[in-house]
């Protein structure tokens, strides 16, 4: 633990991936609340596979045309907001079966991700790490975009509170009072397309959807009242993502994984100790 402080302290690329998981932590509390209340978390996956063709697609452009300016997290927010945008369209209005259509764009958005990559000469590590996520990558300009997204869906989910929960837990009663549910579930599935690109940042693609739930599900042990949820999850995040940075930095594990794992471990002693509990 000494070490890894002082690492901190002298090391930039340590403080950038602190404070990534922070950011990534706010947003996961707050929409990831949304998304469990909702029951939408297929949607969240499917989302989140999609975003590595943005990503691939950004990297060939930045690389072969030198449009330097565009990063793979631009490509991954465009990428997760057409995702979200064209699910939430089939949910409202389409006759498809909207688990086919997610599992279409999920396969299509991976393949067209890994073609890009690989059309994309040089060094490509950068962008493959974001299957498994590599948080000790994340970069100063990155951290401005994290912020800023973070800021938006935090910002979205706390002024749109009220809306935003009769939506998720009462749709009827939503209409009843004269809210638009359409407008609303698809403001918040573009907030979890965006709290996606954060989270891809952290743990990647392949493990979003566990960062995502696991301390909501936690939190949601202790707390009744959705705000009290974010919050508890909120703090749940930010210890497991940073006990995940301090944990793999000596044995030089991978971040995400450790992360997912602590997490999980969390989850799991909680339900153990609930069912001692009940038991005694």
């Amino acid at each position: 633990m000494i070490e890894f402080l002082d690492a901190v302290a002298k090391n930039s690329f340590l403080q950038h991936a602190l404070l990534a998981g922070i950011f990534a932590s706010v947003a996961c509390g707050v929409v990831g609340s949304y998304v469990v209340a909702r029951r939408i978390t297929y949607v969240a996956g499917g989302v989140a596979h999609c975003t590595l063709g943005g990503m691939g697609i950004a990297g060939y452009l930045h690389e072969v045309y030198q449009w330097t300016w565009l990063s793979p997290l631009h490509g991954a927010v465009a990428a997760a907001l057409v995702a979200a945008m064209i699910i939430g369209w089939v949910i409202l209005r389409s006759k498809e079966r909207e688990d086919t259509v997610i599992s279409a764009l999920w396969a299509i958005g991976m393949a067209v991700g890994i073609l890009f990559i690989h059309a994309t000469p040089g060094y490509r590590e950068n962008l493959m790490s974001y299957l498994f996520g590599n948080i000790l990558l994340v970069s100063g300009k990155d951290l401005y975009l994290i912020g800023a997204l973070d800021l938006l869906v935090v910002g979205i989910g706390v002024l749109f509170y009220n809306k935003l929960l009769a939506v998720c837990f009462d749709e009827e009663f939503a209409r009843l009072r004269g809210l638009s549910v359409e407008f609303y579930f698809l403001l918040l599935l573009c907030m979890t397309a965006l709290t996606v690109v954060v989270l891809v940042t952290v743990v990647g693609l392949v493990m979003v959807i566990a960062l995502l739930t696991l301390p909501v599900a936690i939190a949601g042990r202790f707390a009744t009242r959705l705000w009290k949820v974010m919050v508890l999850a909120t703090g749940i995040s930010i210890a497991v993502t940073t006990g995940g940075l301090v944990i793999s930095y000596q044995p030089n594990l991978p971040a995400g994984a450790t992360t997912i794992a602590l997490a999980g471990v969390l989850y799991l002693l909680v339900l153990v100790g609930a069912r001692v509990c009940k038991t005694t």
